[in-house]
């Protein structure tokens, strides 16, 4: 009894002294509202299924056999940068600005982040936030495993991964969303990742692409998806995370996030559409596997406009996004470079023409922290966007080129000839996707 009541003493003032100092138990913590909290949680749900969705469609476009080792990369950046997130990725991204470039080490390993209320979304818990954020500096790095499906190292992968999310992902996220220099001093607009995510990942997809060079047979015997069915799959769990993606980034349940919502939707839709017309008319017949491309280049181009334009304008921009990227993807033999599964074609022409629209299409009448854009008679919005896009280019293409040949130096980029010819699966992974 004695030892009890000792300890008593002893802990019961020090949990209080806890209480007392622990952030998130004053009046922050008072504005955060369930609505919205909850609307958060279930968006970050949705955004996380976007990877394993994205794994199913690059999966099936892949050879057979591939398919687990092209679905292996998606999975596997899901749980590392689940962890660098955590570390250092958030708060490189979102910490303290350090000269509109870089976030500090404030929150290194969420030091210090309990209850209180975001900064940047002051009504939802700032580990709810950060966990949203995270799911978008997943996705990112497995979008760009599209562009040397069935060539590289999966060594090379892990290693390309870590370095590319910390030295090219948080920064740019900084730079537009965390009150870097895009963002907070050039005033441009990107409501959920046009330039941050897809022009991002996209450039250095192409690059990733130049580098490790073109799969062994490229253009001089048929490379065909080996599972359609699978592919479609994943572009509808894309298209249905995307609900999340877009409208989730109005960090609220609100008038904004319904706007969202429709756009988002809308422009999947038209776009879609405008694909399969362009399709038809040009090769006399609609595929599938251009149907779903269609709609996630839609997909793609909303994103930055989502909270700032009408349903209507979702219509033309997503209607532009399948005929450019049709184009784009339609152009690729000609030119000759092997990004293996349109990561250019798709997420970087689009990313682009949807970070332009944004400031062609963009209206204060939706959105009232946003800017006008060129049909409201604002031309400098449209310079905004392409400068904002052009610096995301241009350092992506960069660091990402020089994060490469660091990979190459250490653990190699490409897989040897006979493990390309074997196959990922057995190659990398010593097991088959399919038992026939």
């Amino acid at each position: 009894m004695r030892v009890e009541r000792i300890l008593k003493s002893f802990f019961l003032p020090l949990s209080l002294l806890l209480v007392m100092y622990t952030p998130g138990f004053g009046a922050e913590a008072d504005k955060i509202d369930p609505g919205d909290t909850a609307w958060l949680l279930v968006s970050t749900a949705l955004v996380m299924l976007m990877t394993p969705g994205l794994a199913l469609f690059y999966g099936g476009m892949v050879r057979r056999k591939n398919v687990l080792g092209t679905i292996m990369h998606s999975f596997i950046i899901l749980c590392i940068i689940s962890v660098v997130w955590i570390l250092w990725g958030y708060t490189l991204a979102f910490g303290p600005d350090i000269g509109g470039v870089i976030g500090s080490l404030k929150w290194f390993a969420l030091k210090g982040i309990y209850q209180e209320a975001a900064p940047f979304a002051p009504t939802v818990p700032h580990l709810v936030f950060i966990m949203f954020q995270g799911m978008f500096a997943i996705i990112t790095p497995a979008l760009i495993t599209g562009a040397f499906a069935e060539r590289m190292k999966f060594s090379a992968v892990i290693l390309f991964t870590v370095l590319w999310a910390t030295l090219v992902y948080s920064p740019v996220a900084h730079w537009v969303w965390g009150g870097g220099w895009i963002g907070s001093k050039l005033g441009a607009l990107d409501f959920a990742g046009g330039t941050v995510v897809h022009i991002n990942s996209a450039i250095a997809a192409i690059v990733a692409a130049l580098v490790i060079g073109k799969r062994r047979g490229y253009l001089e015997e048929p490379i065909q998806p080996h599972n359609l069915p699978m592919t479609i799959l994943g572009a509808a769990l894309l298209w249905f995370g995307w609900f999340g993606f877009n409208a989730g980034s109005a960090l609220a349940s609100d008038a904004l996030a319904g706007v969202a919502f429709v756009t988002t939707n809308t422009a999947a839709a038209s776009a879609a559409l405008s694909w399969s017309i362009a399709e038809w008319l040009h090769r006399r017949k609609p595929t599938a596997l251009g149907t779903v491309s269609g709609a996630i280049a839609g997909l793609v181009a909303i994103t930055p406009a989502a909270g700032f334009v009408t349903p209507l304008s979702a219509v033309l921009i997503g209607a532009g996004a399948g005929l450019f990227c049709y184009f784009a993807v339609t152009v690729k033999p000609k030119i000759g470079y092997d990004d293996s599964l349109d990561v250019l074609g798709i997420h970087g022409v689009g990313g682009l023409w949807g970070a332009i629209a944004t400031g062609i299409f963009a209206t204060t009448l939706v959105n009232p922290s946003g800017t006008d854009g060129l049909i409201h008679g604002n031309f400098s919005l449209v310079m905004v966007q392409a400068l904002a896009s052009l610096a995301t280019v241009v350092y992506s293409a960069v660091v990402s080129l020089l994060i490469l040949k660091v990979v190459d130096w250490t653990v190699g980029l490409r897989v040897r000839e006979e493990e390309e010819i074997q196959g990922l699966d057995l190659s990398q992974h010593g097991e088959e996707g399919y038992s026939l």
